[in-house]
């Protein structure tokens, strides 16, 4: 193991000896936002929604220092950014680091080598996610070129959701209720919500040429809601997923969970004019009475340069509720050319994902008896204490901040809901294949799932029970992944190689419930 970890630095070392170093301070403070009638107070970095958008060429290292005069605790990850071998740079609170203080700052230093496409960086502590976010852009290095047509130009579009209030205090009220927090109030297109709202005086407008073939790095930064995206009379060919190539796949309709990324191609053919760009939630949540949905639309503008702004013509949406369309263009996903997929499989897992109640905390003063709590494989994960991370308590031998037992499946029926910090310990370059099942105790939620530090292969997915018998896997063109939506009522089957040391976690990006516990589950690589 020690010869393979050297050779990989080695390997690093070569792939960064002849890249480009760069540089950004990023200071996190509040500013004012004029939003749906009401001024309302944000955490936001530089002074912008979204933050500004990092921009490296593949292999570049990547210097970020985080200046917080916000007074929160605070940490950003860099969701989908490898971190090969800079485990301590994924950012996670209390899980890679300890997190950065009011009136503190800390420097993050790491690679992108061999990734290429769009990600995205975002706070990882509290709700401080919903405004604190960005764009980050990988573009092949100097000499390399796209393995599609080069386009025209490019449009970075950042879907998020918006709250009339402080974000933290959102979080803190549900928190203490130990009940779902509030949906939002609004959608927004690179932080501007459209004109289809109350009191709407402001709208992102992409100015693009006709005939033009314009790439759109489409990236959902919210919390919650899984988005439909269209452009009225034009139609996408999807050419990556997540910063990994895919097979051309033309729709007319993008989908996208939490914490996805689309990178899509228009060509600008359509008759000179302005389009709307729309975003509308796909509903997973309407039948649950606990779980009121943002059934609002979002509207930026697609202008082809020299015409007028109105009246844009509006796409026809799909219904919130349709799953039809959202499985299409899951399932319709292929990776470029013919990757090599591990075999065979050290470590099998099957992960549960589940909904129940918990007792309430002492400290959750406004909770009646019990609180809505998700878990893994019937865990509930708890952050470990203000002492160390999970990473420093790893690395310094500290005991009893973590136990080593997640469970590689799911408990009997019936077993009470547990709480804990456990983490699942794999040798280092085993083959990891995972099943992931949404039971149908809520047939219509979609689960979406992001591992740190690693890409997966989608192997295979659908709804109903999973029977492996019965089930083909794709071994010849599986679309890869850092973030999957594990269809509502249904599965997913997900293979890695655990090459890259670290302490990772493999989480649900959505809703939290009760203080520390969350719906992510923790897989320590060693």
């Amino acid at each position: 193991m020690v010869r393979l970890l050297l050779a990989l630095a080695l390997l690093l070392v070569g792939r960064l000896a002849d890249a480009a170093t760069v540089k950004y301070t990023f200071t996190v403070g509040s500013m004012q936002i004029n939003q749906l009638c009401s001024t309302t107070s944000i955490i936001a970095v530089n002074g912008q929604l979204p933050g500004p958008s990092i921009e490296v060429n593949e292999g570049d290292a990547v210097e970020v220092k985080v200046i917080n005069n916000s007074p929160y605790n605070v940490t950003i990850h860099w969701h989908g950014v490898l971190q090969l071998m800079t485990p301590w740079a994924d950012g996670p609170s209390l899980v890679s680091q300890c997190p950065i203080q009011p009136s503190g700052s800390y420097t993050y230093r790491f690679g992108v080598p061999g990734q290429e496409g769009t990600l995205w960086w975002h706070a990882h502590s509290s709700f401080l996610r919903a405004t604190v976010y960005g764009a980050f852009i990988v573009r092949p290095r100097a000499g390399n070129a796209y393995p599609f047509p080069a386009p025209d130009m490019e449009v970075p579009i950042v879907l998020g959701e918006w709250w009339n209030r402080n974000v933290v205090d959102v979080e803190s009220d549900a928190l203490l209720a130990g009940q779902l927090p509030a949906q939002s109030d609004a959608f927004t297109v690179n932080g501007k919500t459209g004109l289809l709202y109350p009191c709407a005086n402001d709208t992102f407008t992409a100015v693009v040429e006709p005939n033009a073939r314009v790439l759109l790095r489409v990236i959902n930064a919210g919390l919650n809601s899984h988005l439909f995206f269209k452009v009225a009379g034009h139609n996408f060919t999807v050419v990556a997923v997540d910063a990994g190539y895919t097979s051309n796949l033309n729709t007319d309709t993008l989908v996208l969970a939490p914490g996805q990324t689309v990178d899509a191609l228009v060509d600008t053919a359509a008759a000179p004019g302005s389009y709307y760009m729309a975003v509308q939630a796909h509903d997973t949540m309407s039948p649950l009475t606990f779980a009121a949905s943002d059934t609002t639309t979002a509207t930026a503008i697609l202008q082809y340069n020299g015409t007028s702004t109105s009246p844009p013509a509006m796409p026809a949406m799909p219904s919130s509720s349709d799953a039809a369309t959202a499985n299409a263009f899951y399932f319709g996903l292929r990776g470029l050319g013919t990757p090599a997929v591990p075999s065979p499989v050290d470590v099998s897992m099957t992960i549960e994902l589940g909904l129940g109640q918990l007792p309430c905390d002492p400290s959750q003063t406004r909770c009646n008896g019990t609180a809505a709590a998700a878990a893994m494989n019937g865990v509930s994960f708890r952050l470990p204490g203000p002492q160390a991370s999970l990473l420093g308590a790893h690395a310094n031998g500290l005991a009893g901040v973590f136990t080593a037992d997640f469970p590689d499946g799911p408990p009997p029926s019936g077993t009470a809901m547990a709480v804990g910090t456990k983490v699942r310990k794999v040798s280092f370059n085993s083959v990891v294949e995972i099943v992931l099942q949404n039971p149908s105790a809520v047939p219509t939620e979609n689960h979406p799932i992001h591992l740190h530090g690693f890409n997966f292969f989608v192997l295979a997915q659908g709804v109903g029970p999973f029977t492996p018998a019965s089930v083909a896997y794709n071994l010849v063109d599986p679309v890869a992944r850092n973030t999957i939506a594990v269809p509502g009522g249904g599965w997913a089957v997900i293979r890695f190689v655990a090459n890259n040391p670290g302490t990772f976690t493999d989480s649900r990006l959505s809703r939290r419930f009760s203080p520390n516990v969350t719906w992510a589950s923790m897989l320590f690589w060693a």
